[in-house]
């Protein structure tokens, strides 16, 4: 029979999910039960991947304020704290921050300017070069930042994140000086205790502050990378990729994910008897137009994933082919021509013209995108994904 449809992407519904409840089994039986409901088969190379908030719902992977600021206090004691390029995000960052501030005595929080790492923007970059303004130079007092450019709402959300932030720290009756800087040094005139909150560049952020005098820097990562008092802990990532839960306690990113995506595999081989690849996935990583947003505020686009979803896409342009190679065929032997060529390609096309503009980014990378988009962050109800015909390519 002829193949008219290439890759398909199904959202499936699940139980609403539970500390304490079985994932692996779970989403094995939704798996199985949506194949029989829609009447499609499973095969080899088909893949599953699973939202991590339902693995960290299953781990009951959370933790409260109270934990935070434990675990805070416990490493900087009460010195004035330099909280340092925070993302701006009620849901990512807004209960860590009431954390950090519970139990400090001074903070003197530092934002990137006109944006955060991932997009949300204080202010728009024009309004810089109206004023003369270089952000990778100047730095500004709260004052001078209301001066040049006033107040700002967020496009999406329509907060003030500079406010907001400093109502949360001062809620704590914490005292709280903002700066805005680019320049991780910039910190260390105001104190040499660090709590850096970037996600992506937190490693140079960290050897920086190191190699310029910092006596204390902890990033994200190192809060909560283990359990106190009983708290969920990520031992890789603390307190990057947490969410917020409810108005008194986050959920943490999940942990110990490997073994769950090769059981899950290896209990659909059981059942079906094909080879199911399985991943953990969180953001996807791809940019707004509109709000200029980088969507990946997790640290990584998956925790874990099964062998093979290793490596990049080793795929040829098709349109390439058909203007290059072969423009002087038509048809049914540009077809056959193109079908060749494909079944003939070298192992590894990096470099080669005909590969030109398929950006090989990591499998786990653009399926995790993929899966991102299609389950969504609202009310779909769909937080397991069901992919297949992802590696056929047009000779298939």
């Amino acid at each position: 029979m002829e193949r008219v449809v290439g890759t398909v992407v199904r959202g499936l519904r699940c139980p609403i999910i539970n500390e304490g409840d079985q994932i692996e089994q779970i989403v094995v039986d939704s798996v199985l039960h949506a194949a029989e409901v829609e009447g499609f088969q499973i095969h080899d190379k088909d893949i599953v991947t699973i939202t991590e908030s339902i693995v960290a719902r299953a781990q009951g992977n959370y933790a409260t304020m109270d934990h935070i600021a434990t675990d805070v206090h416990s490493k900087f004691g009460d010195d004035t704290i330099g909280v340092i390029f925070p993302i701006l995000s009620r849901n990512r960052f807004a209960n860590c921050l009431h954390g950090i501030a519970k139990k400090a005595k001074k903070i003197v929080l530092m934002l990137s300017y006109p944006s955060d790492e991932v997009g949300n923007h204080l202010v728009d970059i024009d309004r810089l070069d109206e004023k003369g303004v270089n952000p990778w130079v100047d730095v500004l007092t709260e004052q001078q930042f209301r001066e040049h450019f006033g107040y700002n709402k967020h496009t999406f959300t329509g907060v003030d994140y500079i406010d907001y932030y400093k109502s949360i720290i001062e809620e704590h009756g914490v005292e709280c000086e903002v700066i805005f800087s680019n320049n991780a040094k910039t910190i260390l005139d105001y104190t040499k205790s660090v709590l850096t909150c970037d996600i992506h560049t937190r490693f140079r952020t960290k050897r920086i502050l190191q190699q310029h005098g910092a006596e204390k820097v902890y990033n994200l990562d190192d809060i909560l990378s283990e359990s106190i008092d009983g708290s969920g802990y990520n031992e890789d990532y603390g307190l990057l990729g947490s969410n917020k839960a409810t108005e008194d306690n986050v959920k943490l990113f999940p942990h110990s994910c490997q073994p769950i995506v090769d059981n899950i595999q290896q209990m659909l081989k059981e059942k079906t008897g094909k080879t199911v690849e399985v991943m953990v996935y969180g953001d996807g990583a791809f940019k707004d137009p509109v709000g200029k947003i980088w969507e990946l505020a997790d640290p990584v686009v998956s925790p874990a994933y099964t062998t093979g979803l290793s490596g990049t896409p080793n795929e040829v342009k098709l349109k390439y082919l058909a203007d290059n190679n072969f423009a002087d065929l038509e048809g049914e032997q540009l077809q056959e021509a193109i079908t060749e060529f494909i079944n003939n390609k070298e192992d590894d096309l990096v470099g080669a013209m005909e590969a030109q503009g398929t950006t090989p980014r990591k499998l786990t990378d653009l399926i995790g995108s993929l899966s991102d988009l299609t389950s969504g962050s609202g009310d779909k109800g769909t937080p397991i994904i069901f992919i297949q015909g992802y590696f056929d390519n047009y000779t298939k």
